[in-house]
């Protein structure tokens, strides 16, 4: 099914719902996500309003129904890293494969940028081919793999690391 190209603009508490409706079936289902079961409602809303000051959290939406999600957030905690960032994308199953990730993306790291981040990474669940994929075309480069990191479904999980600088 074809979408409607998508419009991009700041994530509100009020999307929650909207937003937990793409994310649970990704916890529940696979390996992408690293969580044992979905956020509340409650949760998900506290994670949007925590992120809001200091991070950009963007919703994908065609036709008032929400398509994707992507934000920035702490990378590490030492302060020597507060301007690098980590960066995540959420695409919902039917609008996969036509441009939404890469729309947040494209939105996403500037914002990013304008706001002193230097530099974003992304962890990888693999294999992820479509999610590798995305993050090459908008900039990413491969920096290594943590083998065995993750311990979900009864099976050991790489994740891979990519990065891409935004200032420079």
């Amino acid at each position: 099914m074809s979408i409607p190209p998508p419009a991009i603009r700041s994530a509100t508490p009020a999307d929650a719902a909207g937003l937990l409706d793409i994310y649970a079936p990704i916890v529940e289902t696979t390996a992408i996500s690293f969580e044992a079961r979905p956020p509340t409602l409650s949760e998900m809303t506290g994670r949007i309003e925590t992120l809001l000051p200091t991070h950009p959290y963007l919703v994908a939406e065609a036709e008032g129904r929400p398509l994707g999600f992507a934000y920035g957030s702490q990378h590490r905690t030492r302060a020597a890293y507060a301007r690098s960032v980590d960066v995540t994308v959420y695409v919902a199953a039917d609008a996969r494969r036509q441009g939404v990730g890469q729309a947040l993306y494209r939105a996403l790291l500037p914002a990013l940028a304008e706001r002193g981040f230097h530099a974003a990474f992304a962890g990888i669940a693999l294999p992820n081919p479509g999610s590798v994929a995305l993050h090459e075309a908008v900039g990413f480069t491969p920096v290594g793999i943590y083998r065995e990191v993750g311990f979900k479904f009864d099976r050991w999980h790489d994740v891979g690391w990519w990065q891409r600088l935004l200032d420079g």
